[in-house]
């Protein structure tokens, strides 16, 4: 544990990307490697994109104009209860014994506006961050989430 970290959230859910499906399949834990998660239809496809983190945050936006989404609909591998879309690309966060390091902002799929034609420009600053894995390890619900920068 860093000396300036601090808890700012917890692991809500988890979700990953079968190869015969287009939705996520929430589960109990998640293992990760350098590669992504294993078992997930993009593990060892972009490593800069391997994890998608969304905040419930989002989901709330969405409800807040009438939109009701399942979570996962988003195509998130991990929801959270905190808000980390004003973190910048290489800030890192640790959810139990994993550490990720943020590396994009989430772009908007197309995806979206066929569960409602309004959701990528609401969501276009809103849906998530991606994530690199820096330290290996598995994830669990209810994981308590710090900062390290």
């Amino acid at each position: 544990m860093h000396l300036n970290s601090m808890v700012v959230g917890n692991v809500k859910s988890l979700f990953v990307s079968k190869e015969d499906s287009t939705s996520r399949v929430e589960v109990e834990s998640l293992e990760v490697d350098k590669f992504g998660i294993l078992n997930d239809k993009y593990y060892n496809k972009n490593i800069h994109r391997s994890i998608l983190i969304t905040s419930l945050e989002s989901y709330l936006l969405a409800k807040n104009h009438d939109i009701l989404l399942p979570f996962g609909s988003l195509g998130e591998n991990i929801l959270i209860d905190f808000n980390p879309y004003s973190l910048k690309a290489g800030e890192q966060m640790k959810l139990g014994d994993v550490v990720v390091e943020i590396s994009q902002n989430c772009t908007m799929c197309e995806h979206l506006s066929n569960i409602d034609k309004r959701l990528p420009e609401l969501l276009k600053k809103d849906r998530g961050i991606f994530a690199k894995v820096i330290n290996a390890g598995l994830l669990r619900n209810d994981e308590q989430i710090y900062l390290l920068n």
